[in-house]
């Protein structure tokens, strides 16, 4: 199964942090159709064919997701709308 792996950086407080993360949760739930909820400092999202994770830890981000085999094609969309969305929000 494809699966998306990024890290980043970041030099926000832990606030600071989870509101970027939650509006860039927002936007790519627009965007992909997701649903996502917070457990502790994890943000897990989950639509058909997509289970993933952002875990914010305080100096950087790692976001994780599996594809399913239909969204599998538009792992590189994905993978590039994800890293614009980090670079707007984090750097």
């Amino acid at each position: 199964m494809p699966s998306i792996d990024i890290e980043h950086a970041h030099g926000k407080t832990p606030a600071q942090a989870r509101k970027a993360v939650e509006s860039m949760a927002r936007k790519l739930a627009d965007r992909f159709d997701f649903d996502y909820a917070w457990e502790g400092d994890t943000l897990n999202f989950v639509r058909s064919g997509v289970d993933g994770k952002i875990h914010m830890s305080p100096k950087k981000l790692h976001i994780t997701a599996q594809l399913g085999f239909m969204l599998s094609m538009f792992k590189d969309p994905i993978e590039s709308e994800i890293r614009r969305v980090l670079s707007e929000k984090f750097d």
